[in-house]
C-alpha cells in the first residue's frame, strides 16, 4: 500500500486554526513559537484570535496554512508518506514533509513568497474566478480569445478550473464561458491574479530566495504543480517550485499520476477538506481511501 500526503493551499484557513494543536502538543507549541520568532510577529495570535479578514491577508494566510500543515504532519501519528504533493502554497508544506527543505527554511521561503505576491498584487490588481462545468480545453480556448491577460490558473478537477488575470479580462471570460455552457462562474476572494503572467515580478523576487536556500534530496517523490509529475532532484525541484508562481496548478494531473503510480491511501494534512473533495470527483479505483487530518 502506498500512502500519499497532500497539503492544502491558500483559502483553507479558518479562525482558530491550530489552537488545539498548540495547546495539546508541546512539540507543536515549540514549533509555532519558533515560527513567531522567525516571522518577527506573533502569527499564532492571528491564527487563534483573528477574524476571517485578518487571516485572509496574503502575508498571514500563507505562513499560517504552512505552519498548521507542517505542525500536523510532524506532531501527529500519521506515519511516513510514499509520495507527497501540495496545492500551490501546499507544495512548500510537502517539501518539508519529505525532508527536502527544513521547517525554518521552508517558513522563510513561504514568508518571502507571500510578501512578493502581496506587493505584486498591490502594483497590478487582478482577479481569479472558478469555472464550474466546463472542460479544460474550452476554458483555455476562451481565455485565449479574450483581449487582455486571462489564463487558466488551477486545473482542480475535470469539471473545475480557476482562471486568473486582469479583472476586466477575467469577467469577460466568465461571461463567454457561461455562454459556452459553463454551469457557473464564481469570482474568488483572493488578493490578486495568482498563477498568471501578472505574478512575474513576484517570481523574479522569489527566485533569489529559492536560489539561496539549501535543498536536499527528498525521502520520497514530490509531485509538483508545474507538471504534476514526481521529482526527486533538488535542482529540478527548485526550478519547478519557482515556475509554479506564473504557471497553472495542474492538480488533476497530479492526482491522476499519484493514482497511476500506485497510491492507495490519500491523507490531506492541514486546514480544511478541499483536496479530499477534489479527489473524490476523479475516477478513483475501488479500495483507495481518502481521509483528512486537521
Amino acid at each position: 500500500m502506498k500512502r500519499a500526503f497532500v497539503f492544502p493551499g491558500q483559502g483553507a484557513q479558518f479562525p482558530g486554526m491550530g489552537r488545539s494543536l498548540y495547546d495539546g502538543d508541546r512539540r507543536a507549541c515549540a514549533l509555532m513559537e519558533n515560527a513567531n520568532d522567525i516571522l518577527g510577529f506573533r502569527i499564532t495570535d492571528v491564527m487563534f484570535g483573528g477574524d476571517e479578514s485578518a487571516l485572509a491577508a496574503t502575508e498571514v494566510t500563507q505562513p499560517a496554512i504552512f505552519l498548521h500543515s507542517v505542525a500536523l504532519a510532524g506532531c501527529t501519528p500519521v506515519g511516513k508518506p510514499d509520495m507527497v504533493g501540495g496545492h500551490s502554497l501546499g507544495e512548500f508544506s510537502a517539501l518539508v514533509a519529505a525532508g527536502a527543505v527544513s521547517f525554518e527554511d521552508g517558513l522563510r521561503l513561504v514568508a518571502a513568497r507571500a510578501r512578493a505576491m502581496h506587493s505584486c498584487c498591490e502594483r497590478t490588481p487582478g482577479l481569479m474566478a472558478a469555472v464550474i462545468g466546463s472542460d479544460e480545453a474550452t476554458v483555455e480556448s476562451i481565455c485565449a480569445s479574450v483581449q487582455g491577460v486571462v489564463v487558466a490558473a488551477n486545473f482542480n478537477s475535470p469539471a473545475q478550473t480557476v482562471i486568473s488575470g486582469e479583472s476586466e479580462a477575467v469577467l469577460e471570460a466568465c461571461e463567454a464561458l457561461k455562454a459556452a455552457g459553463a454551469r457557473r462562474t464564481l469570482p474568488l476572494k483572493v488578493g490578486g491574479a495568482f498563477h498568471s503572467p501578472l505574478m512575474e515580478p513576484a517570481r523574479r523576487e522569489l527566485a533569489e530566495a529559492i536560489a539561496a536556500t539549501p535543498f536536499s534530496e527528498p525521502s520520497c517523490p514530490i509531485y509538483q504543480n508545474f507538471d504534476g509529475r514526481p521529482e526527486t532532484g533538488p535542482a529540478a525541484i527548485k526550478e519547478k517550485l519557482l515556475a509554479q508562481l506564473t504557471s497553472p496548478v495542474r492538480w488533476t494531473a497530479t492526482m491522476q499520476n499519484m493514482l497511476s503510480d500506485g497510491a492507495s491511501s490519500f491523507v490531506e494534512i492541514g486546514p480544511g477538506s478541499v483536496l479530499q473533495g477534489l479527489l473524490k470527483r476523479l475516477p478513483v479505483p475501488e479500495g483507495v481511501t481518502i481521509e483528512g487530518i486537521q
